[in-house]
């Protein structure tokens, strides 16, 4: 079922609001178990782990900065 462009707007509002914090926090806690690797490696690392939050709320995000389609002129 596709989400109507409100819907889609404010599930981007709470994933960025909630869901990335809690993400950041995440990414930090795993760095912390490698116990500090190279720069080179922590940057890798925040870099995949950058990309990989997004994949699964790429469909949430997609137009969300276009007006309405739905919406009457």
């Amino acid at each position: 079922m596709a989400l109507s462009y409100k819907a889609r707007k404010r599930w981007a509002l709470v994933i960025l609001l909630v869901g990335m914090p809690a993400y950041v926090v995440a990414c930090v806690t795993v760095i912390n178990w490698l116990e500090r690797p190279s720069f080179l490696v922590e940057l890798l690392v925040y870099v995949v782990l950058g990309i990989l939050w997004a994949l699964p709320f790429k469909f949430v995000f997609k137009g969300i900065g276009q007006p309405d389609p739905d919406a009457k002129d």
